[in-house]
C-alpha cells in the first residue's frame, strides 16, 4: 500500500490516509456498566483525533482497547486493514505498532533513560544494542532530553520522564500512538513541555488519539475532537466547529462548565 502524502497542518481538516484504526460496533461492559456503547470510530493514516468529555464517560477505556489493554464484549477493531489478535505473538507484534502513553510514566526504575528506550528496540524489535543505542540517543535528543540520557527515571522531573515514556513508544516505530491523559498527572508547569513534544509530533505526521483534558492542544493540534458521554461518541468536528458551535446539548453543556472557569 502505498503511503498518502499528508500535508499536516495544526488543527486543520483531516488528512486524507487510509482508514489506519478502524472500531466497529464495539461494546465493553464492566459489570452492569456499558462504558462503551456501539463505538463506531475511523482513524486516518496522519490523523491527529482527540478524544475528550466528561469523567467516566469512556474515553479512557476506548484508548486502552485500541492496543486491547482492555478487551471488547462485541464488535470489531482493525488496525492497517487486520483485525486485533487474541493474545501470544501477534498480540505483543500489535502492541509494538501501538503506542502507547499512559497518566504514569512505567519507566523501569533500575534502568537508565538510555536503557528504557533501548529496551523494546532490542526485546521485541530484535534489533542490535549500536543500532538502538543510536536512535535511543537521536529520539531522546528529539524530545529535548539528550542530556539526561544516563539518569535514572527517578532523577528526572515529571515532564521528563513523560518525555523518555513518548522517546520509548517512538523507538518502536508505531503506526500509531495513543495518549491517555498524559499530562493529568503533571505539575502545571510541566505541562507544555510535553505538550509541546505532541504537538510537533503532530506536526510531523504522526497518527495520533489523544484522550485529554488539554483543551489547548485540542483546539491547536486535533485535525477531529470527538465529544463522549456516558460510553457514547455524542459528537465528532473539526476543532474550530467543535468549540465554537457544538451540536449537542451534552457538548454545550460540558464546554460552558470547562471554558468558563
Amino acid at each position: 500500500m502505498s503511503e498518502v502524502p499528508v500535508t499536516k497542518n495544526a488543527g486543520g481538516p483531516a488528512p486524507t490516509g487510509d482508514p489506519l484504526v478502524v472500531l466497529d460496533n464495539v461494546n465493553k461492559h464492566f459489570g452492569a456498566l456499558h462504558v462503551l456503547q456501539d463505538i463506531n470510530l475511523t482513524i486516518r493514516r496522519g490523523e491527529v483525533v482527540v478524544v475528550i468529555g466528561p469523567s467516566g464517560s469512556g474515553k479512557s477505556t476506548l484508548c486502552r482497547t485500541i492496543n486491547r489493554l482492555e478487551t471488547i464484549d462485541t464488535g470489531d477493531i482493525s488496525i492497517d486493514a487486520k483485525p486485533l489478535p487474541q493474545e501470544g505473538r501477534e498480540l505483543a507484534r500489535l502492541r509494538a505498532d501501538v503506542g502507547m502513553v499512559f497518566q504514569s510514566f512505567n519507566l523501569f526504575a533500575h534502568k537508565t533513560v538510555l536503557e528504557n528506550v533501548m529496551l523494546g528496540q532490542t526485546k521485541v524489535r530484535k534489533t542490535d544494542k549500536a543500532t538502538a543505542e543510536e536512535k535511543a540517543r537521536a529520539l531522546l535528543d528529539r524530545v529535548g532530553v539528550g542530556a539526561q540520557a544516563e539518569k535514572y527515571p527517578a532523577q528526572l522531573s515529571g515532564g521528563q520522564q513523560q518525555r523518555v515514556a513518548i522517546a520509548r513508544a517512538l523507538a518502536m516505530d508505531p503506526k500509531v500512538m495513543l495518549f491517555d491523559e498524559p499530562t493529568s498527572a503533571l505539575d502545571p508547569e510541566m505541562i507544555n513541555e510535553v505538550l509541546e513534544v505532541m504537538q510537533q509530533l503532530a506536526r510531523d505526521g504522526m497518527t495520533m488519539v489523544v484522550v485529554t483534558h488539554e483543551m489547548g492542544f485540542a483546539r491547536s493540534a486535533a485535525n477531529r475532537v470527538v465529544f463522549m458521554a456516558d460510553g457514547k461518541i455524542i459528537e465528532e468536528a473539526e476543532p474550530n466547529q467543535f468549540f465554537n458551535n457544538p451540536r449537542s446539548d451534552r457538548a454545550k453543556d460540558f464546554l460552558s462548565k470547562i471554558l468558563h472557569h
